[in-house]
């Protein structure tokens, strides 16, 4: 067993999606989130700036006393995540990448899109897993153009938000698609309002927050990291940014 926190790194305050379901299926586990906040977002930068960012992140979760660092930002995940199971063997890492084979293996209509940055659709990982499935597919790549920056300005709900999203999501649809994967971890603060925009139409919405909360129950059990089962969990915040958007990391943190 094994108390130490569990480390969620992201650019910005989107990682928060994930750190919400792993807060909610692994209760007795202690959790830290360290949001960049003041170089997001990733998504246009060179490469060799995410990846320093993310080293800067990791190093922080470690200094921390993190057992296991999930890679909450699929930019991150595209650029760094090979360097960082190579560079630090010791301490289990969780990636993300757009669910493109949950969507390819269940689309109807045979058209899937991918909404993502244009560094997660540039990157390896992505590349690899869509040309696996593009026998099972057509997968139209899409980039969230302003997703990022509205959710961390906390507009979700505005208007702008809402003529953003159908400036993007309304050719995904006429073009024939029944799955749109939200390949970024800000993306999914936009589902309701990417949802009104689908406005019943035979679309479905899926995004990696289950399957990487599974994947971390993996991890735990396969290098026995476990918490003791009566552990009471501590969670912590962290972030490069100010107070005030220290604040509004809380405030979607915790839902107040």
């Amino acid at each position: 067993m094994d108390n130490r926190p569990i480390g969620v790194f992201d650019s910005g305050m989107g990682g928060l999606s994930v750190w919400k379901e792993i807060k909610s299926s692994l209760a007795n586990e202690s959790l830290i989130f360290f949001g960049d906040g003041l170089r997001c977002p990733y998504g246009s930068r060179p490469e060799s700036e995410v990846l320093q960012f993310t080293i800067e992140g990791v190093e922080r979760l470690l200094a921390e006393g993190c057992k296991l660092i999930v890679i909450a930002c699929n930019t991150a995940t595209a650029v760094a995540i090979d360097y960082l199971r190579e560079h630090y063997p010791q301490i289990p890492f969780v990636g993300l990448e757009p669910a493109v084979k949950p969507a390819a293996l269940s689309t109807k209509t045979g058209i899937v899109a991918v909404l993502a940055t244009q560094r997660s659709l540039e990157g390896s990982l992505f590349i690899k897993t869509s040309s696996k499935y593009a026998t099972q597919a057509k997968i139209i790549k899409s980039v969230g153009e302003g997703f990022v920056e509205i959710v961390e300005h906390g507009r979700e709900n505005s208007a702008e938000a809402e003529e953003r999203v159908r400036q993007v999501v309304e050719p995904l649809i006429a073009a024939g698609v029944d799955k749109i994967v939200l390949g970024c971890t800000h993306y999914p603060f936009l589902r309701e309002t990417i949802e009104r925009v689908i406005a019943g139409r035979q679309v479905d919405i899926i995004d990696s927050g289950e399957a990487v909360e599974r994947r971390v129950e993996y991890l735990l059990d396969e290098y026995s990291l476990r918490a003791d089962s009566d552990n009471v969990p501590s969670y912590r915040l962290l972030t490069l940014a100010d107070e005030h958007y220290l604040e509004r990391l809380e405030r979607r943190a915790y839902g107040y």
